[in-house]
């Protein structure tokens, strides 16, 4: 049995943060004991846990997130270690884990210092100190921040690990500090060096080409706080003693890359100045929140490819977000540039598709042997085109630097399908390449904002491929900061640089993210403590209706809604065909129930009573204005569909499936949603009865569809279905985005319902194991280490028609089991790891049912022989490639009558079809 997993917020060992609460959770591991006789958390200021500061004991205590009522001092470090006696008698006490305050509101002794107005160029500050005490250095905390982005180096080395900091930030509101221990770095004579680059603060970032969105100047502030094993303490602060000369970087921009040239000053004069001191406002510096940016993985070329165009490109083999490294032992004068892109044009480099981002790095070298790599920029990126390099390239030359906010994957899927496994791992790599410190839509191009749809509808995944706590924290910070300016509106992305533009779907997040992470981490304090951000985009919405005469309808405003959908005006049309307004008054009857609910946890008798009041009205409202007196929906579309199904939102379910599967009938079985219906899509099928749908459209190939890319080598998620064409030809450079993960959001439906693990409870306390066990996989295994420990399930189909499954619960968990096919009742499993075999009612052998499409029966040479003798004239039409006869299954075959195909011709056909095996 060991304790182990000890995070405070969600975070391992944090340093600098902002605790405004503390919630400490753990995990216990080796043990499937039923549950905790007794928990203890201790708390000290010594590492060796003597006196303890602090003490909390009990049953109950929560494993998942308990709180400590401890008051925190500023710039103070606390250990705190678990101890856990189970149940069974066993007893295990976790290693000692630690975090650490940051300045909080301690003032700051220390200035805003910058270069003097003329000089533009991208500063290095500095300055000289020596040691005050000749007792030993004890401890040393370097508080400090900069604006756009910083680097801090002392006597060479740099502080901390961490890249692109201070992240991101409303600068207008607040900027964070981080806090690096450098100890370890110091001597008896230093030097301090910080160095800027622009960042989001001041370089280009954001739509329509703009700079400077929130200051025009570098700025630094710091203070390096020493303290002697003799007790003596002394501060080395940014002042008017400290220097500043020209750095070495010539050009840094988030979307432009980074010139690092070590021969900028050359051929000029490059003196030490005084700095100035600048009066930006103290009281915006705040403790940090973002969780750190750092080098996730490092990877080498895959190959080195000589284009036609006579190029250097190296193929990483994966599409990802980084930067690139090497060791320069080139001579004076040599000038490296390379170029990023995501996709080979004729074989040659290309990347068009990034617009107006330069995305280049370029390092003129002076002679000098060092390790070099950009500082103040990142690259989304698989391709790099080399030019300049001296003699031959070899593939360990130049690493590649994966880099992403600090987060632990937690998720893992593993079938027998190798395209399906791949699919997961192109969502997964999208979430790596756009959760920098805020969820961005891509990391490539001229854009890289917070686009809150394609968030909104990503979260689940997310949080089961990843432990998203402290990341999506931060998110709803930056989104209630924005909020709060704009009266309740959420926009459509942040930052909001102008006016904001709220709309449905994208602005739900604001009610959506708040549950997703209650219901996956159990956080009620969190729940709580963002209730204000969906309480008022509700109110924002109910107030807009309101002045116009109150419709319970958001029939009103722009709405982007099915973006990217298949069935717009155009396969390239943005928009899909789905009515704007349906889309908007569903997602604002699903926002207010999402309140009620939230409010009835929180204990708000008298909101979870309006807000429910609210929701039953908007739905009736959305009932008499979009269905028909039958119980028919008039909007006919795939989408509308499924929105209406997601949120229950009918007067009569069965004529709601009759009319989707008929819509589904009218489109060849071809998938149209886009940003709306698409991420839901399976899901949604799987849970209300149309689990062979669900899959069919999971497992199809051919454009539209999630392995479309798959099979044409794509790493990634894509934007568009059509992103690339067939021929490899990239279907347009507008808005065409090769990493882009809100199609990724399918993998959710692969943990919940293929993989079948669901919570019953929040923090998944309690799991339903319902795996939707079928003909398509041979094997299918999801793990989740979920906040409250590992589950696992995995199941097999044998050779011999009977399945094996394996489950694993936690300690001090429960699942509640439900099998298909299973002659028996749904029972419970206590935590451990259990199998079983059974044979299902249904011999999952066989390879088709009679809702199998024609398309999936002419790939089987058994199948196809009794469609060519059983039913000729069918065949005919397959073997014209006929797309709509191909989407026909043996059931609704009975509707080609006309061709004389009978009921008797086609369960003859059946009969002997439905007996293939694989």
């Amino acid at each position: 049995m060991k304790v182990t997993d000890l995070k405070i917020n969600g975070i391992y060992n944090p340093v600098g943060y902002s605790f405004e609460s503390l919630k400490c959770s753990w995990k216990v591991r080796d043990s499937y004991a039923g549950s905790a006789k007794r928990s203890k958390i201790e708390v000290s200021t010594s590492p060796g846990m003597s006196p303890v500061l602090y003490g909390k004991e009990g049953a109950d205590l929560d494993s998942t997130g308990e709180a400590l009522d401890l008051q925190c001092q500023p710039m103070t470090r606390y250990y705190y270690r678990v101890e856990v006696e189970t149940d069974q008698a066993e007893l295990s006490v976790s290693e000692i884990s630690y975090f650490e305050t940051g300045k909080l509101g301690e003032a700051w002794i220390a200035d805003w210092i910058g270069t003097q107005e003329a000089d533009t160029f991208h500063p290095l500050f500095r300055k000289g100190f020596g040691l005050a005490s000749e007792s030993p250095v004890a401890t040393a905390r370097l508080y400090i921040t900069g604006l756009g982005l910083y680097e801090a180096y002392i006597n060479g080395r740099k502080a901390g690990n961490e890249l692109l900091a201070p992240l991101y930030s409303d600068y207008n509101t607040e900027i964070q500090v981080q806090t690096y221990d450098v100890t370890d770095l110091l001597s008896e004579n230093n030097t301090i060096e910080i160095m800027l680059g622009n960042g989001w603060y001041k370089g280009r970032f954001g739509l329509g080409n703009l700079k400077e969105n929130f200051g025009s100047v570098f700025a630094c502030i710091a203070e390096l706080h020493i303290t002697h094993q003799s007790g003596e303490k002394h501060i080395i602060q940014t002042d008017e003693s400290w220097r500043y000369k020209g750095s070495d970087i010539e050009l840094s921009d988030i979307y432009d890359g980074e010139i690092l040239n070590r021969l900028l000053w050359s051929e000029e004069e490059n003196p030490e100045k005084p700095v100035r001191i600048l009066s930006l406002d103290k009281k915006k510096l705040v403790s940090r929140y973002s969780i750190p940016v750092i080098v996730k993985e490092e990877r080498y070329p895959q190959s080195i490819i000589h284009t036609p165009a006579r190029e250097t490109v190296l193929d990483m083999g994966q599409n990802f977000s980084g930067l690139i490294s090497f060791h320069n032992t080139f001579p004076k004068g040599t000038k490296l540039i390379f170029d990023f892109g995501e996709i080979l044009q004729n074989g040659s480099f290309y990347n068009d598709n990034y617009r107006s981002a330069k995305t280049q790095f370029v390092y003129i070298s002076d002679g000098t042997s060092e390790y070099v790599s950009p500082r103040f920029t990142f690259f989304g990126f698989r391709y790099v085109r080399v030019t300049g390099w001296l003699g031959e390239l070899a593939v360990t030359d130049i690493a590649g630097k994966v880099i992403f906010s600090d987060l632990e994957q937690s998720g893992f899927i593993q079938t027998s399908n190798e395209k399906i496994n791949r699919l997961f791992e192109n969502a997964l790599w999208g979430q790596k390449s756009n959760f920098i410190d805020f969820p961005t839509d891509c990391p490539q191009r001229d854009e890289r904002l917070a686009w809150t749809g394609d968030a909104q509808v990503f979260a689940r995944t997310a949080s089961y491929n990843m432990d998203t706590r402290a990341f999506y924290h931060k998110f709803m910070h930056d989104l209630r900061t924005e909020q709060q300016k704009h009266n309740g509106i959420i926009s459509i992305y942040i930052p909001v640089l102008g006016e904001p533009l709220g709309c449905s779907v994208w602005g739900d997040i604001g009610t959506f993210l708040p549950m997703v992470l209650y219901k996956q981490y159990g956080d009620k304090e969190m729940l709580a403590q963002y209730f204000p951000m969906m309480k008022d985009w509700v109110d924002y919405i109910t107030r807009e209706d309101t002045k116009r005469g109150r419709q319970h309808l958001y029939n009103f405003g722009s709405q982007i809604t099915d973006w990217l959908a298949q069935d717009g005006r155009s396969p390239q049309s943005f928009k899909g065909g789905t009515d704007d307004y349906f889309i908007s008054s569903c997602y604002y009857y699903e926002s207010t129930r999402l309140v009620a609910e939230a409010a009835a946890l929180l204990g708000k008798d008298l909101l979870t009573e309006e807000y429910s009041q609210m929701a039953e009205k908007i739905r009736a409202a959305i009932l008499a204005e979009y269905f028909t007196s039958s119980g028919r929906l008039s909007i006919d579309t795939q989408t509308g569909y499924l929105v209406a199904l997601n949120f229950g939102i009918y007067p009569d379910k069965t004529k709601l499936l009759e009319g989707l599967r008929e819509r589904f009938y009218k489109d060849c079985h071809k998938l149209t949603g886009g940003f709306v219906g698409a991420p839901v899509m399976c899901r949604v099928l799987a849970e209300n009865g149309m689990e062979e749908e669900a899959l069919d459209f999971l497992l199809q190939e051919e454009y539209p569809s999630w392995l479309y890319c798959v099979n044409l080598g794509a790493t990634t998620i894509w934007e568009r279905w059509n992103s690339v064409l067939p021929d490899g030809t990239i279907s347009g450079t507008m808005m065409n985005s090769l990493n882009h993960y809100a199609y990724g959001s399918v993998i959710e439906y692969l943990y919940r319902n293929l993989g079948g693990i669901d919570p019953l409870e929040p923090g998944f306390k309690k799991v339903r194991f319902a795996p939707q066990i079928n003909r398509k996989f041979k094997s299918f295994q999801v793990v989740y280490d979920s906040v409250s420990g590992t589950y696992a399930l995995e199941w097999k189909i044998k050779d011999d028609g009977t399945v094996q499954i394996r489950f694993e619960v936690p300690f001090a968990c429960r699942a509640e089991v439900v099998l298909p096919q299973y002659d028996g009742e749904t029972f419970n499993l206590e935590p451990g790891v259990h199998e079983l075999t059974y044979r299902p009612l249904t011999d999952y052998r066989k390879l088709f049912t009679m809702n199998s499409r024609l398309e999936e029966m002419v790939k089987n040479e058994q199948a196809l022989e009794v469609l060519q003798r059983k039913l000729p004239g069918i065949f005919h039409f397959l073997s014209l490639d006929d797309i709509d006869g191909k989407t026909h299954s043996l059931n609704t075959l009975v509707k080609m009558d006309f061709f004389g195909i009978t009921q008797q011709d086609i369960e003859s056909a059946a009969a002997e079809i439905l007996e293939i095996q694989d």
